[in-house]
């Protein structure tokens, strides 16, 4: 019987495992007894190596020095920001994980905790045990290119925390050189080896390597959040595209069928189609393609499962009408007849009319609840699916009086609009999903006090998840700002005028 995934055994030697039976050649060819899953190995103690071998939980907690009675996926050593920079003479104890990190180095293993620790939850809504981003550690452990790329991402964000959010010059280097050249020197690593990946059509069809590209996205976040991120969006659709061209049964050899893929498959494919719906708001037209690897209507009919595993928590209904905004906004230049135009011009409006109609609150009440913390979300759910409304909405007129060279008053929807976003500021947990809606906010405000207010929101933001396209929409708001005061008149020309910045921005 052919395997549906590679054994433990050929995962934890680091080969290749020809997936052939149980056992399998690999494993009969090196004499060595072939397990499906990795085995339990009962000790006494908390630890089987290190200071804390034959240390109980009761004897730790009841300890005067004891650090804590949890053991984590990696113990975490207790230094100050500048003594953590210096990851060659770190010595990380094990505590809990895999044998297979026995084979690295200091450096990675210290970023390989950090990411646990801070990525996990920095690129979701509500951290759990169900979070995507966790659950690719165990994938990252038995795979080197995907593993490379999370600690290009551990590293980069450890490299922004002594960045300032008011004072930042990307051509200057960090404080911290040494974490910068570790997080470059990973990127460089990840990018290699990915591009060896993509030579070998058995890899390139692998959930892994797809993931690889993935978090090459909140790369460029971390980044700046410009010109990159398409490409890697792109090319994640490209390899998802190929691997749903494979037949059946080799598709499930080489991907495999468990559980935990089939969550981070459907993780992906759903943020895919986020990220390059919002995307697509505020860059040239036609920039990407629209082939989206999830169909439509596979997103709605999944939305009740992904909004605790979604990256920033917008209802899929309004990412539909987002993106059909969108494709109505780009169409604007195609239209060479009044009949398209005319087209465009009620297609936009009904759906404009269909998001405002569209209930918050009812959106949020029929969500799933994973754990007690989500328990209580249920308003704050809504408040951020309510920001993402009122930004469609204004987006969408927007978009609407273009078409119609016309110019609607919305003041009655930015005033609400910057209610919701003062909402969110009370959470720095929420705020971190709401960049689209406060960038919204940022191009069609006039007044210098909601100005400033914005930019405060968006200092907030950076020093909740130290992403560097934060810093770059301030920037691009305060240039608008700038350009505006010049002209003396308000414009809703923003719509188009965003897209012709001279790079390509992900605001979200």
């Amino acid at each position: 019987m052919t395997l549906s995934q590679p054994c433990y055994t050929c995962r934890y030697r680091r080969v290749q495992c020809d997936l052939s039976a149980r056992p399998c050649a690999k494993c009969t060819k090196a004499g060595v007894e072939c397990l499906e899953k990795r085995p339990i190995r009962w000790v006494k103690g908390i630890s089987i190596r290190g200071k804390r071998k034959g240390v109980s939980l009761s004897q730790l907690a009841e300890a005067p020095s004891a650090e804590s009675a949890i053991i984590p996926f990696l113990a975490r050593p207790k230094l100050s920001r500048e003594d953590i920079s210096k990851t060659d003479d770190l010595a990380v104890p094990l505590g809990l994980g895999d044998p297979s990190l026995c084979c690295l180095d200091s450096g990675s293993k210290y970023y390989l905790s950090y990411y646990e620790d801070c990525i996990c939850s920095l690129f979701i809504v509500y951290d759990s045990d169900h979070n995507p981003f966790r659950k690719l550690l165990s994938l990252a452990l038995s795979d080197s290119t995907l593993l490379k790329a999370a600690l290009a991402l551990a590293a980069r964000h450890r490299a922004n925390l002594g960045q300032s959010f008011q004072a930042y010059d990307e051509e200057s280097l960090p404080t911290d050189v040494s974490v910068h050249q570790d997080a470059l020197a990973f990127k460089h690593r990840a990018i290699r080896a990915i591009s060896s990946a993509l030579s070998d059509p058995t890899l390139c069809a692998q959930d892994t390597t797809v993931a690889s590209v993935f978090l090459l996205i909140f790369l460029d976040l971390l980044e700046s959040g410009s010109d990159r991120w398409n490409f890697h969006l792109e090319g994640a659709k490209k390899l998802i595209k190929f691997s749903q061209q494979q037949p059946g049964r080799l598709r499930e050899a080489i991907q495999g069928s468990g559980q935990t893929l089939k969550l981070i498959r459907d993780f992906i494919n759903s943020q895919i189609y986020l990220i390059e719906t919002l995307g697509a708001t505020f860059v040239r037209p036609h920039l990407l393609t629209d082939s989206s690897p999830l169909e439509p209507e596979r997103v709605l009919c999944r939305e009740t499962e992904m909004v605790e595993q979604s990256f920033l928590g917008c209802p899929e209904y309004l990412l539909m009408a987002i993106r059909c905004i969108s494709l109505s906004r780009d169409s604007v230049h195609d239209c060479s007849n009044n009949e398209a135009l005319e087209y465009h011009k009620y297609n936009v409006a009904a759906v404009v009319q269909m998001v405002a109609d569209f209930d918050c609150m009812v959106w949020a009440v029929n969500l799933p609840r994973f754990g007690p913390a989500a328990e209580n979300a249920t308003s704050d759910l809504s408040m951020l699916a309510m920001s993402y409304k009122l930004g469609a909405q204004i987006y969408g007129q927007r978009v609407l009086d273009t078409l119609s060279n016309t110019e609607t008053s919305l003041a009655a929807l930015l005033a609400q609009l910057m209610q919701s976003i003062a909402t969110l500021r009370d959470s720095d947990n929420l705020l971190k999903c709401a960049l689209w809606p406060i960038c919204i906010a940022g191009l069609e405000c006039q007044v210098t006090e909601e100005q400033e207010f914005l930019i405060r929101s968006l200092e907030q933001f950076w020093e909740s998840t130290k992403c560097v396209n934060v810093i770059n929409a301030a920037k691009i708001l305060q240039r608008h700002w700038q350009d505006q005061r010049r002209q003396s008149r308000i414009s809703s020309s923003w719509i188009v005028d965003i897209g012709r910045s001279g790079r390509d921005w992900l605001l979200i």
